[in-house]
């Protein structure tokens, strides 16, 4: 995906200062829209082709496809081919590797629990001692701390979809939206649809707008 760099570097930096529900309770993804000149759904066809080459004609693709389909038909879409349709869909999505985060067990986690005010944040040095920095709310700087068996650490991941629809006859982009959420889970059978229910709860929304959608927690 062209812009997922830059997408996981802004996300991780804006979703961590809003900070997130705990994985039990599911997270929630930003959803940021951007629209000139959509058609409202008066019987005009589209279709939904992979915007990365790489993704298109694969199975895990297609199944994600379907659900952009099912969203845009409900929305009065009509289902067409990429040779004839009125509006191709263009739509990628992926996970990025993780990253650690390392908490004090024996403090709630500020990063799934957004009514937390303190967010102390941990370093692991190169010989494995872990220092932290405590937010300025607490009115300390640096400590190390004594007993290293009270951290845990745990792996998040920032996963996003990119959904941009064209005119096909003029090649026009009439609307690109993006879903990104951080979660404990890199599995996605779950996280595409949720982020696909996130970017078309009240689609297409307002241009410009970012907005924060809660998304269910995952089977387990």
């Amino acid at each position: 995906m062209k812009k997922r760099n830059f997408l996981a570097a802004f996300g991780a930096l804006s979703l961590l200062g809003a900070g997130l529900t705990a994985c039990a309770t599911g997270f929630q993804a930003d959803v940021s829209r951007f629209q000139s000149k959509l058609p409202a759904p008066q019987g005009q066809t589209f279709a939904v082709v992979a915007d990365d080459p790489a993704l298109s004609g694969g199975l895990e693709f297609s199944q994600y496809a379907g659900l952009v389909t099912e969203k845009m038909a409900t929305l009065g879409y009509i289902p067409g081919t990429p040779e004839n349709a009125d509006l191709l869909v263009r739509f990628d999505y992926g996970v990025d590797n993780g990253r650690e985060r390392i908490v004090d067990s024996g403090l709630r986690d500020p990063f799934f629990d957004p009514w937390y005010r303190y967010r102390p944040r941990y370093y692991r040095t190169r010989d494995g001692r872990v220092f932290a920095v405590r937010d300025r709310r607490w009115g300390y700087g640096f400590y190390d701390p004594w007993f290293e068996d009270d951290l845990r650490s745990y792996t998040v991941y920032t996963s996003d979809i990119e959904l941009q629809i064209d005119d096909r006859a003029t090649g026009e982009r009439l609307f690109e939206g993006t879903a990104e959420a951080m979660s404990r889970s890199k599995r996605l059978q779950y996280l595409v649809p949720n982020l696909v229910e996130a970017m078309f709860t009240d689609f297409p929304g307002n241009s410009g707008e970012t907005v924060r959608i809660s998304i269910k927690p995952e089977d387990r």
